[in-house]
C-alpha cells in the first residue's frame, strides 16, 4: 500500500523534457512522494475520511492542497477534501482571492468570517507578538467548523522546517523537548490534526509556489513582526544549513530516533527501577565511548 501512496508517476517521462521542465518535473515528484511518505507513516488518511484542509493564502497550505488533490487521484484510498479559510478581518486583506482561486480549481471549500483580528489587537499590547492568542483562537473556531462540515480529519501546512524550529524554540525558551508532531489529538479531544509536509523542506515549498504562481496573501498580523523568537531561530537553522549542508537532515532524523534511555526524563524512562541484569546490552551506556560520527562531506561546488 505504502507504494501506491508514494510513487506517483507525474507526466511524460524526464527524458523528453527541457532541463528546467525536468527539474521541475523532479521537484513535483519528490513533493508528491514525501507527502505520500509522511501519510503512510503516520496513518494520517483512512479510507472514507473527509480531510479539512485549512488554506491561509501562504504558500504551504497551497501547496498542501494542491498536492493532496494530486495524490487523491492515485492513493490506495477514497477520501474527500474541503479547503477551509479563517477570513480574520485584517485590513486589507483580499477576499476575493482565495474563493477565485478555489473555485477556479474545482474543489469544494469554505469561507469563515471572525472578526479574531479586533481581538488580538485589543487584548495584546503594542509591540507583544500575537501569535499565541490568534493561533488559539484560530484553533478553536476551525475545530468547530471541521465539525460543522463533517470533517474527520484537519490538515495543516507545517513543515519540516516548521517543525524543527519549533524544537529549538522549546528548548531555548520553555526548556522542553518538544515539537511539532505529524498527527495529533485536538485540544478538544474531537480531531485528528494531520501534517501531511511533516517531511517536506520548506526551500522545496518556495519553489513549487513560485512554479505554481499561487496567489500569496501576506499576513499582516504575524508575518510583519521581524522580532518574532521564531524567525530568529530559522535564520540560525538557515545558517547551519548554509555553513554545514546536510545538518538540518539529520536533526529532522534525531526527532524519529529518540533514545529515552540516555536523556534525563524519569516519565519517559524508569531510572529509579533500574536494576542489572547480567546480560550485555547494545543500547546501554556509551556515554564514555568516543564519538563515531562520520567525517563532514565536502561543500558542494556549483558551477555557474
Amino acid at each position: 500500500m505504502s507504494a501506491l501512496w508514494t510513487d506517483v508517476e507525474i507526466g511524460p517521462p524526464r527524458a523528453t523534457l527541457p532541463r528546467i521542465e525536468r527539474e521541475t518535473h523532479k521537484l513535483e515528484k519528490r513533493l508528491c512522494r514525501e507527502v505520500g511518505r509522511a501519510i503512510f507513516d503516520y496513518n494520517m488518511i483512512e479510507a472514507g475520511d473527509k480531510v479539512m484542509v485549512c488554506v491561509s493564502g501562504g504558500k504551504d497550505s497551497y501547496a498542501l492542497l494542491d498536492i493532496l488533490l494530486k495524490l487523491r487521484a492515485r492513493a490506495p484510498v477514497h477520501f474527500d477534501i474541503v479547503a477551509v479559510n479563517l477570513d480574520q478581518k485584517q485590513p486589507g486583506f483580499p477576499e476575493e482571492v482565495l474563493p477565485t482561486y478555489l473555485k477556479a480549481l474545482g474543489v469544494p471549500f469554505h469561507i469563515e468570517e471572525q472578526d479574531t483580528y479586533s481581538i488580538v489587537k485589543r487584548v495584546i499590547p503594542e509591540g507583544k507578538t500575537t501569535c499565541g492568542l490568534c493561533s488559539r483562537l484560530r484553533r478553536g473556531i476551525l475545530y468547530r467548523v471541521a465539525d460543522e462540515l463533517g470533517a474527520t480529519k484537519v490538515a495543516l501546512g507545517h513543515h519540516r522546517d516548521d517543525m524543527l524550529q519549533t524544537f529549538f524554540l522549546n528548548m531555548f525558551f520553555a526548556g522542553k523537548l518538544k515539537s511539532m508532531p505529524p498527527k495529533l489529538v485536538s485540544d478538544d479531544g474531537r480531531h485528528i490534526v494531520i501534517r501531511p509536509l511533516a517531511y517536506v523542506a520548506e526551500k522545496d515549498l518556495v519553489r513549487w509556489a513560485q512554479h505554481r504562481a499561487f496567489p500569496i496573501i501576506p499576513c499582516t498580523l504575524c508575518g510583519s513582526q521581524e522580532n518574532l523568537q521564531r524567525k530568529q531561530v530559522g535564520e540560525m537553522l538557515r545558517e547551519w544549513e548554509r555553513k554545514h549542508p546536510g545538518r538540518i537532515e539529520n536533526m529532522f532524523n534525531a526527532l524519529q530516533n529518540v533514545v529515552p534511555s540516555h536523556l534525563l526524563d524519569g516519565t519517559a524512562f524508569d531510572f529509579k527501577g533500574l536494576r542489572t541484569t547480567g546480560v550485555a546490552d547494545e543500547g546501554g551506556d556509551k556515554a564514555f565511548d568516543p564519538p563515531d560520527f562520520p567525517s563532514p562531506s565536502p561543500l558542494r561546488v556549483v558551477q555557474l
